[in-house]
């Protein structure tokens, strides 16, 4: 056997040595990437609800400014000065003994 025959055949020691995927390394990559697999389902439903939970607390919110709303128009109907108001704009009414004008072209578009 020559020289050049024998550095062939001995391993050379500054090359690297990949390493080997060992069965159980293997199932372990297997398991875990079907667990994360498994918890895309859950992850994307978290996501979904708190989207929603999201949109029903600004819906919600908007729901309360409109009620907040209606409850002050509904407290200035108490009012017996707001009534007599819109009892002459929108209906006509006067108090006896005064006399009613109403121009022929806002009769139609009182508003009321």
């Amino acid at each position: 056997m020559t020289a050049d025959a024998r550095a062939a055949s001995r391993p050379d020691p500054l090359a690297r040595v990949r390493p080997r995927l060992t069965a159980r390394a293997g199932a372990l990559v297997v398991i875990v990437t079907l667990l994360g697999v498994l918890a895309l389902v859950p992850a994307r439903a978290y996501l979904d609800q708190r989207a929603r939970v999201e949109a029903l607390e600004l819906q919600a919110q908007r729901l309360e400014d409109q009620n907040a709303t209606l409850a002050s128009a509904i407290a200035k109907l108490h009012d017996p000065a707001e009534l007599e108001r819109l009892a002459r704009e929108c209906l006509g009414m006067v108090m006896p003994g005064e006399i009613a004008f109403v121009p022929p072209d806002t009769a139609a578009s009182s508003g009321c």
